[in-house]
């Protein structure tokens, strides 16, 4: 099973704020992908920046999908999407 890395971590590493590639090697044991609706949400960021930030944001974008296998978001995950929500808001919490 991998570990889904998401878009607040490829923002985060994207802005400096977080060393993605250093944490990544600190964890050679694990398998990370990225899910298809976190893709979309990446390049809808990318679709609101203009000029030269665009162009920055698009090759960090094709680096990063260049990494990590993008998993579907097929009916199974829809699932466990909605279950894992479901049981985060009981305790308060949010995605």
């Amino acid at each position: 099973m991998a570990i889904l890395i998401d878009s607040e971590v490829n923002i985060r590493a994207e802005r400096g704020l977080f060393d993605l590639d250093r944490w990544l090697d600190s964890q050679p044991e694990e398998e990370f992908k990225l899910a298809s609706i976190t893709v979309a949400e990446l390049w809808h960021g990318a679709e609101h920046a203009t000029g030269q930030h665009r162009v920055k944001r698009e090759a960090f974008l094709q680096r990063t999908f260049a990494i990590f296998e993008c998993v579907p978001y097929d009916e199974k995950a829809s699932f466990e999407h909605a279950r894992i929500w479901a049981a985060l808001e009981a305790n308060d919490h949010t995605i």
